[in-house]
């Protein structure tokens, strides 16, 4: 873990960053003193703290004693949480500085609920998020559709009843290992990425043999009918002599190599 300080309304929020689990923990105390506006943020918590075990609610559970910088400078044990977490303890913060967070959530939550109906929402509004960051046409037109042969990998996935994260994890490292030679982790480093999406931050060509990847191994699990996690991964495997072969015959034919160490601010022409 390392230990990282943001600014909120030109105050301190302490977080630790877990590299295994790809996941930020957040102090409470300090978030919850931010839009309570409480003289003694840790003595506010312990009272709400108090009311969500009496709503039973599980939030309380996921919060875990890190230790983190006090403000004596010491290090000292404090409650901390994930995102997911973090923004259900907000939404039981009486107060009009979470109020703009709580709207924030509820306008996510029915547009998640829009898109569950109308699945084609959940591509324009990919569409609109990318222009808006200036990502160019045609690597747009690869990312989007990207996102369509991952949605048939995952329902692939989901019938072979492969459903823990877990699980997800190890198959998708087996196909990534397959056509770059690296783990997630390892290809994120190459590009020197963090908490950064993999993909945002792939080339045209990278995102086709992306695609290439997950589409095969798609098609071969609808043909074998794996039923565990190993004849699964057996699936993903078969797919690495194919993809160094696509792999090795493009770099022939363009001279240089197709994992490269650029990341979305290259393709954005922001370096």
């Amino acid at each position: 873990m390392s230990q990282e300080i943001i600014l909120f309304n030109n105050k301190e929020i302490r977080r630790h960053r877990d590299q295994k689990q790809q996941k930020r923990y957040f102090s409470v105390v300090d978030i919850v003193s931010i839009l309570s506006q409480s003289a003694d943020g840790r003595k506010y918590w312990n009272k709400l703290k108090q009311r969500l075990k009496e709503e039973w609610s599980e939030v309380v559970t996921n919060c875990h004693q890190l230790k983190l910088t006090a403000s004596d400078g010491k290090m000292r044990l404090t409650d901390a949480t994930d995102t997911e977490s973090m923004l259900r303890i907000i939404q039981s913060v009486p107060s009009p500085n979470a109020e703009p967070i709580k709207k924030w959530l509820a306008k996510v939550g029915y547009e998640r609920i829009e898109e569950m109906n109308d699945p084609e929402l959940t591509i324009n509004r990919a569409l609109t998020t990318y222009s808006a960051k200036w990502y160019p046409q045609d690597w747009i037109n690869q990312r989007l559709k990207t996102i369509d042969i991952r949605k048939d990998l995952t329902d692939e996935r989901k019938r072979i009843w492969i459903q823990e994260w877990k699980e997800y994890a190890i198959l998708t490292n087996e196909i990534t290992k397959a056509r770059s030679g690296m783990t997630v982790n390892e290809y994120k480093k190459h590009k020197n990425l963090k908490q950064q999406n993999l993909r945002d931050n792939m080339t045209n060509l990278e995102l086709v043999l992306n695609m290439l990847a997950e589409a095969t191994t798609t098609e071969i699990s609808k043909e074998k009918q794996p039923d565990s996690l190993e004849k699964s991964k057996k699936i993903a495997q078969q797919w690495w002599k194919i993809a160094w072969n696509t792999k090795k015959e493009i770099e022939q034919k363009t001279w240089k190599p197709i994992i490269s160490e650029k990341s979305a601010k290259d393709i954005l022409g922001l370096n």
